[in-house]
């Protein structure tokens, strides 16, 4: 300060400053509340709450200004401070971060009454529902307030909800109080943090004001969304790996058994695969399939003909068939060839089977 000044200042006054120039450089956390319409008892109850985590001064907003000029020097930027002392500024001084200092001032607020020409915080909403009066004036009185109520059950009753002041709006003395005779208490009495310092930064109050359960269902939802990416491109982590092993090794035997790849792992399969088509086939064409177990010799039906038999038809006997019955007989037989084909890929895959299990014993 220089000299000239300061020898029109009142000691007392020079001796604020200097106990807020100490208090300054001793703490981290620099704060300015508005303690503008904060009703003495109120403030009283917050400082016991806060007592020994935090330090709270009021003083002339000239004297905060002076106390930043001396201090600048030690802590970088805190004189930016001074275009957030609006309303009746007061300092606020913590060793904690700012984050917990906005959630401690935000807890300690409690409700209150609106009064004539505050300002909505937010929209004041009127809930529909029946009230405690009894029908007479105050139906009037609701509806100069734009209140819709009628009579219920010989109480005057709210009709629908209603927004009385939307936010940022002044309140009206009518409405103020009709609310208060509702007991609607739509205000909130306590310290409104409007900025804090920290190592050369200022963070205005509402960057601090966070919803705990918003973020942390942005957080749970982030880190949903990272897991589903990574297991969608296969990216391998810590997280990511057991899941990734899985779907890697079943994509595999997919394949396998889709290009019929002969592998120890999916032989078992890929017999039972054959061998439900060909039961299939069979079953489409109206084949009859003997099971046989392996190693057993099969053994070719003696076929008998009866060449006398059939000489002794007669010409009425023998049957010339139709053309339906040749195409018939024609699919019988395209059908019975394909059923080979699938027996004959049935002991194949058997065949190599028995060997692969072979091989493991040995």
């Amino acid at each position: 300060m220089p000299e000239a000044i300061q020898a029109h200042v009142a000691p007392y006054k020079k001796e604020i400053v200097s106990k807020l120039a100490n208090l300054i450089s001793e703490y981290p956390i620099i704060g300015v509340v508005n303690m503008e319409n904060l009703p003495a008892p109120q403030l009283q109850s917050m400082r016991a709450q806060l007592r020994g985590s935090f330090f709270i001064t009021m003083t002339k907003r000239r004297l905060i200004k002076l106390a930043f000029e001396q201090t600048k020097s030690k802590k970088k930027g805190v004189e930016k401070l001074e275009s957030y002392l609006g309303g009746e500024p007061a300092l606020i001084f913590t060793k904690e971060n700012p984050f917990k200092l906005s959630k401690t001032l935000q807890k300690s607020k409690s409700p209150s009454p609106a009064k004539a020409g505050q300002t909505a915080p937010r929209d004041i909403i009127v809930n529909k529902g029946s009230t405690s009066f009894a029908p007479g004036p105050i139906i009037g009185e609701l509806a100069i307030a734009g209140i819709k109520a009628g009579v219920e059950g010989g109480k005057v009753a709210i009709k629908e909800d209603t927004v009385v002041v939307r936010a940022g709006e002044k309140i009206k003395p009518k409405v103020a109080e009709i609310l208060t005779r509702l007991g609607i208490q739509p205000m909130e009495v306590g310290l409104d943090l409007v900025a804090v310092y920290e190592n050369g930064l200022i963070y205005a109050g509402e960057i601090l004001s966070i919803d705990e359960n918003e973020y942390k269902n942005r957080l749970a939802n982030a880190s949903r969304w990272a897991f589903n990416l990574a297991n969608c491109i296969s990216y391998p982590a810590k997280e990511t790996i057991t899941l990734l092993i899985g779907k890697a090794h079943n994509d595999a035997k997919a394949l396998g058994l889709s290009q019929n790849i002969f592998d120890a792992g999916i032989i078992d399969l890929l017999v039972g695969k054959a061998g439900q088509q060909m039961l299939g086939l069979a079953a489409t064409a109206g084949i009859q399939i003997v099971e046989k177990a392996h190693g057993i010799k099969e053994e070719k039906a003696e076929v008998k003909s009866k060449p006398e038999e059939i000489m002794q038809k007669t010409e009425h006997e023998i049957r010339v068939p139709t053309r339906e019955e040749l195409e018939a007989n024609i699919k019988m037989r395209e059908k019975q060839k394909e059923v080979k084909e699938v027996e004959k890929i049935y002991h194949e895959l058997h065949k190599k089977a028995i060997e692969e299990q072979e091989k493991k014993e040995k």
